[in-house]
């Protein structure tokens, strides 16, 4: 889908009625996760493993522990892998929605049992068919929510689209909640999702906007909070975590997504920022309480 067609239909459903917006959203959004769900169980376990080399590097070990999930999505992918494959005891997964459904979650536990020879053994826990090691928060914000013992925070393409003042007091509660030594692990997506579904599109496209003129074109279906690299690790820093991983992308020269940075205006927010600054994507980054 073109990105302008996919953000005319966000901003006709902003201009609904909340609860009707909402609900067809949601429908919307069902019929396109469920669609290649075979493929989104692939891309996640890339960031399983993604994950476990990283933990592998700096010497964390997730076997019987307890993880806290930001950003619980549409299906329990991400805690399945967890749970799994990499033995912890127990996945907590807040989400500010409730994406879930019955009829997904079974059809989810007969895919992953079958792919990866797993014997998902599920009760209903809530309204829904979990193992019980799996917990939902759902409709909770986690900045105001009591949260359980763990040793381990983690986050999967979330981050960029919370509000910084968001980013700031979350990682606040975690740096007064979390036990010394636990570790919060981001992986991050600081592009322009348009770009993904319109390859004409840079994927700094929505850096030579301001922030008024960016705000009329997102909306609360698609808000993207545009921070670059330096711009996260300023919060990370001014509130006293030491940060233990690092990786991102960068742009290569020559290629056409430079080309398509190269044609940008870049607006003046962004003018003190490099190139590489500007570019980097795929975030992954590790954060030491």
């Amino acid at each position: 889908m073109k990105h302008k067609i996919k953000t005319s239909i966000f901003q006709f459903l902003s201009i609904l009625p909340n609860s009707l917006g909402v609900q067809l959203y949601h429908k919307l959004q069902f019929f396109s996760e469920n669609k290649n769900l075979n493929l989104k169980i692939k891309s996640t376990e890339n960031t399983f493993n993604s994950f476990i080399s990283i933990c592998n590097q700096l010497k964390i070990n997730i076997l019987n522990q307890s993880i806290i999930e930001i950003g619980s999505g549409w299906l329990p992918i991400m805690p399945y892998f967890f749970i799994f494959k990499g033995k912890a005891k127990r996945v907590s997964t807040y989400d500010l929605n409730e994406h879930y459904q019955e009829k997904s979650i079974v059809n989810f536990n007969t895919i992953f049992s079958k792919e990866y020879n797993q014997s998902v053994n599920t009760k209903k826990n809530g309204k829904y068919s979990l193992p019980k090691e799996v917990v939902y928060y759902p409709s909770q914000n986690i900045i105001t929510a009591e949260i359980p013992k763990a040793e381990t925070v983690f986050s999967r393409f979330v981050l960029e689209h919370v509000t910084p003042e968001d980013i700031v007091e979350m990682h606040k509660k975690f740096k007064k909640s979390l036990e010394k030594g636990s570790h919060i692990v981001h992986f991050i997506s600081p592009s322009d999702h348009r770009a993904y579904s319109d390859k004409s599109l840079s994927l700094q496209d929505f850096l030579k906007y301001d922030q008024k003129e960016w705000n009329r074109i997102q909306t609360k279906f698609d808000y993207h909070n545009r921070l670059r690299l330096p711009q996260y690790l300023e919060i990370f820093k001014s509130l006293d975590y030491e940060i233990i991983y690092l990786t991102f992308d960068s742009v290569k020269k020559d290629s056409e997504q430079h080309r398509l940075f190269k044609n940008i205006e870049i607006h003046s927010d962004y003018k003190n920022y490099s190139e590489e600054e500007l570019t980097a994507g795929n975030i992954n980054i590790v954060l030491k309480v």
